[in-house]
């Protein structure tokens, strides 16, 4: 690399620590009420109803729940990748790059022909020509399962030089090889140039991992979504995955959603986290605080039913997430809930403040 490091390659000009991680970090993103409504047969449903959420530089937050309960529709809408049809409300603001910057995109004033420096973007108002910039360059996705993210007949190289080149497209050819190589340098992918040249089928599953991780560094995001990205691993190279994503969004100062069912990987990499349950978020704070001392009973549901060292049985939840076209009037937990009151069926309850920073939507609190 002739001295020149990978991390200057991917990030130039970054370096400085946007984050003293006791929760005064630089917000990167926030999500105010935000709904995504899909038509079916049976009418419009919310997969996700009024989220609220924020992620700021340098942080991770945990984003946790069953199967169904809305994790995965959410980050498609902050990709821009929803299915036809769906319609979102709310806001999802990011916040501004610098002025002149690859990302900056054309404000819809008249008279305005640049983004204002710092100014954050509502993602919800973007057009497919606005995402196309922004999808990658300022926000990248590790998907759940590398072999069907990956294209089967490009050698790994070519994938990944083609995430540079749909932003950078004059790039030099000598530059786009180093920024190559950066990029698979800086997710650990051993013999670069040799694995480059390699096809998706020839990697073991921790290295086509790895691919995907280096793909979405390639173009130089500032918020990176990995959703369940350790799932289909064993458990020594979840172990190895998951160092290099802490590693990766402190040295870079990436914000990290990181999307799990698995509270003990939650516990290992995020700073915060927020529990999903029927396209609600019904808990939210500190990690160490929520999963030591759970508010909302859905949270301690999963708690009780995650596998532990200790001898006993696992605790698990009765029954299953509703179907959204048939949600309960109040609280959606209320069907499973041991501690279930008259007035958790009159209506959604609000988020009620547990112990600073950390609340939950329980009318026990």
């Amino acid at each position: 690399m002739g001295g020149i490091s990978a991390t200057s390659l991917l990030f130039p000009g970054d370096g400085e620590d946007c984050s003293d991680y006791d929760g005064n970090v630089s917000e990167l993103l926030n999500l105010r009420g935000v709904t995504v409504e899909l038509p079916t047969a049976a009418g419009w449903v919310r997969p996700v109803n009024g989220v609220s959420l924020r992620i700021g530089a340098g942080e991770c937050v945990g984003l946790v729940g069953e199967s169904g309960s809305g994790k995965t529709m959410l980050s498609l809408a902050l990709m821009g990748l929803l299915p036809a049809g769906a319609r979102v409300r709310g806001e999802v603001l990011l916040g501004g790059s610098e002025e002149g910057g690859a990302s900056s995109s054309p404000t819809k004033e008249a008279g305005s022909s640049a983004q204002t420096a710092r100014e954050a973007k509502n993602l919800v108002e973007f057009g497919e020509e606005e995402w196309r910039r922004v999808r990658g360059r300022e926000i990248a996705m590790i998907f759940q399962e590398p072999m069907t993210s990956l294209n089967p007949v490009m050698r790994v190289g070519a994938q990944i030089e083609e995430a540079i080149l749909a932003h950078e497209p004059k790039i030099a050819r000598d530059l786009l090889h180093r920024r190559l190589m950066a990029a698979l340098e800086q997710a650990s992918v051993p013999e670069p140039e040799a694995r480059a040249q390699q096809f998706p089928h020839q990697l073991s599953g921790g290295l086509r991992q790895r691919a995907m991780i280096a793909m979405a560094l390639a173009a130089r995001p500032r918020l990176l979504i990995a959703d369940e990205p350790t799932t289909a691993l064993d458990v020594t190279v979840q172990k190895q995955i998951l160092e290099l994503l802490d590693r990766l969004r402190r040295d870079m100062q990436l914000g990290l959603l990181f999307i799990t069912h698995d509270l003990g990987v939650v516990a290992r990499v995020a700073d915060r986290v927020a529990v999903m349950y029927a396209g609600r978020i019904i808990e939210e704070g500190p990690t160490e605080e929520v999963l030591q001392a759970p508010q909302h009973p859905y949270t301690k549901g999963l708690l009780l039913a995650s596998p532990r060292l200790e001898r006993g049985k696992l605790k698990p939840i009765p029954g299953s997430v509703p179907q959204l076209t048939a949600l309960p009037p109040g609280c959606a937990f209320s069907p499973r809930c041991e501690f279930r009151r008259e007035e958790c069926d009159r209506a959604v309850p609000e988020f009620r403040p547990a112990k600073g920073d950390h609340n939950a939507r329980c009318v026990l609190l």
